[in-house]
Formats: C-alpha cells, sequence, structure tokens
C-alpha cells in the first residue's frame, strides 16, 4: 500500500509539473481596446478618461509638439522677413531697377489710346457706340475719356509738387533749362491741346460721330526720342503726311518743331483706309521732343495727342493703327511695339 502509495504520488507530481509547464507556454497578447462609435466615441476622443488624452495626445505631447511648432514657424518668419529686406534693399522709390536695354520692355516705347472700354470687356480694342440725341449711348465714353484727362485740365496739378514744371512755348519747343535755367519738366498747355471738338463740351465729338481719340506713347523710365534731322533719315513707309509738315515747319522758319514724336492715325487695311476719313490732330500731329524724359518726377504728365476723326464711315467696323515715328522706334504689328491698334463701329 504504501509503495504502491508512493508511486501514484509520484506520477501526480509529474503530472502537476507537465501542466504547470505547460500553462508557463502560454502567451498572452494585450487586447485591442474596445471601439466605441457615433457620439460616445466622439466624446472619448475629446477627452479619454481612462489615459488621460485630449484629443488623442496627453498634456505632455501637447506641450512638446506646441514648442516645435513655436520654434519651427519662428524661424520661417524670420528666414521670409530676412529674404524680403535684402530684396528691397535691390528697390528704388525713384527709378526701376532695370530699364532701358536692361528690362523686359526694352528700350521701344509702346503707344496707348483713350478711352478704353469698359473693365467688363478689358481685353476687347473695339470702340463701340450709337451717336446722336435719340438712344445714343457715347456718354459712357466720353465720362471715361474726361476722368482721364483730369489731371490735364488742372493747371495747378503740376505746379503742386514743386518748381520743376515749367511753360516750353508754342507746342513744347524749348527744352525746359533754357527756359527755367535749370533741370524740369514741359508742362502741358491745355489750350494748345483741347480744341475743336475736342472738349468736354462738345462730348469729344462722341455725340456727333465724329470721336476725338486721345493717342500718347507709354511711359518710359529713361528714354528719349532721337527725332528725324531731315526727310532723308526718315525711312520708306513712313507717310506723306509727316514728310509734307516736315518740310512746312523749315518752310515756315520753324525747325525746332520737328523736334519730335510724330504720330499719324490710318485704317490697317485699304478697306479701313477708305472708310476713316480725314483725320485732324490737336495740338499736332506728334509732340516735341522736350517733354521726355520720363524720370518720375512728381507731377509729370505723359504728351498727348487728339486724334479727331472728321467723318469716319459708320455702321461698318474700321481696324485703326496709330504709329508714333522716330529713328529709335521700331514697329512690330505683332508685338504692339511702337504702335496701337482698336477698332471704331458708329450706329
Amino acid at each position: 500500500m504504501a509503495g504502491g502509495d508512493g508511486k501514484n504520488d509520484k506520477t501526480e507530481t509529474k503530472a502537476d509539473g507537465k501542466d504547470k509547464k505547460d500553462a508557463q507556454q502560454e502567451y498572452k497578447f494585450s487586447s485591442k481596446p474596445e471601439a466605441k462609435k457615433g457620439w460616445e466615441g466622439f466624446l472619448n476622443f475629446l477627452w479619454n478618461t481612462e489615459t488621460n488624452e485630449f484629443l488623442g495626445r496627453t498634456g505632455m505631447s501637447w506641450l512638446k509638439i506646441g514648442v516645435f511648432y513655436v520654434i519651427y514657424y519662428a524661424f520661417l518668419a524670420g528666414f521670409f522677413m530676412l529674404m524680403l529686406l535684402v530684396f528691397f534693399q535691390t528697390l528704388s522709390d525713384d527709378r526701376p531697377t532695370w530699364d532701358s536695354s536692361d528690362g523686359i520692355i526694352g528700350q521701344n516705347p509702346g503707344v496707348g489710346f483713350r478711352p478704353m472700354p469698359p473693365n467688363k470687356q478689358i481685353e476687347s480694342t473695339l470702340m463701340w457706340f450709337r451717336h446722336g440725341d435719340h438712344n445714343g449711348n457715347w456718354q459712357d465714353w466720353v465720362n471715361r475719356l474726361e476722368d482721364h484727362l483730369t489731371d490735364y485740365k488742372n493747371e495747378s496739378y503740376a505746379s503742386a509738387f514743386g518748381d520743376h514744371a515749367v511753360e516750353c512755348g508754342h507746342l513744347g519747343q524749348n527744352k525746359p533749362e533754357l527756359t527755367s535755367g535749370t533741370s524740369g519738366m514741359c508742362k502741358i498747355n491745355k489750350d494748345e491741346l483741347f480744341q475743336g471738338r475736342c472738349t468736354n463740351e462738345s462730348s469729344y465729338g462722341f455725340k456727333e460721330g465724329k470721336p476725338c481719340i486721345l493717342i500718347k506713347l507709354n511711359k518710359m523710365y529713361g528714354w528719349v526720342p532721337d527725332p528725324y534731322e531731315t526727310v532723308e533719315d526718315m525711312p520708306k513707309g513712313i507717310p506723306q503726311t509727316i514728310k509734307d509738315a516736315f518740310e512746312k515747319n523749315i518752310a515756315d522758319g520753324k525747325p525746332d518743331l520737328n523736334k519730335r514724336v510724330w504720330l499719324e492715325c490710318d485704317g490697317e487695311n485699304p478697306a479701313d483706309k477708305e472708310n476713316i476719313g480725314e483725320i485732324n490732330y490737336y495740338p499736332d500731329r506728334g509732340v516735341s521732343a522736350n517733354y521726355y524724359p520720363y524720370t518720375n518726377k512728381k507731377g509729370y504728365l505723359s504728351p498727348v495727342v487728339f486724334a479727331q476723326l472728321e467723318n469716319p464711315k459708320q455702321g461698318v467696323m474700321i481696324a485703326i493703327e496709330c504709329k508714333a515715328w522716330a529713328k529709335n522706334i521700331e514697329h512690330d504689328s505683332m508685338e504692339r511695339r511702337g504702335l496701337v491698334h482698336f477698332e471704331l463701329m458708329i450706329d
């Protein structure tokens, strides 16, 4: 009995040891937390009471990431301000950093016209209106032109910015330093500019279907025109009317009037040349070279010319091209260099 019992005890002991060994070999992994859905899940994400997490992070985690981004964006903002400061050191309030041949525009001025179509048709170059007292819509065109000419009509505009604006004589034929003894700029003589139908009182000719179109060279810093000295200097394509006006100034003993940029408008195609009719220019066919260069002086006004169409054909669209002529002005219809193109239709 005793021996038998001892054997059984040994057997039980071995069995118990085997069970313990099997129990030690069991692996227990952490179980996935129960996912909460809906409103309860959102509140748990907002504030987890078990882990003390706000929006998925503990307070220390939020502190670390907050400090990191504060430092990161502070350095980023500082670097941006430093680069901006360096960039502004290359700019001048008085003149462009790149001008003349060094700039994108180059040395060839462009030409502009006024009035422009309304802003909602900003890409259009069509000047289309109905003339007359009945059902005419020409008033908006007159208003836009009048707004552009506000400073030209203000006699004290240029003088308000200093005493460097001076009278340069008839059609600006005198240099400003010869007039004032100091370097300055020529004033625009409004009595010479606003003539004939080209006045607000005459609706700039729009009411009668004989509009006055304002033509001017675009401002180009430091550019000085190189006028033609003789008729032989002129290119072959220059209009005969310019040659005739040039020779007339010489015959009248006024050669200084030829020191100018000549402006001429005409139809672009043969049919347009027939439809455009006669054109009168106020104050004259071009602007004096004494109005240049443009150097960003306060109160400077670009010299302008009115091209008044005396009898344009109505009911048809007329393509018009206005060119500026001088030795150092090149023409390119595709790139609109030295000229401006627009269309006119009068109902």
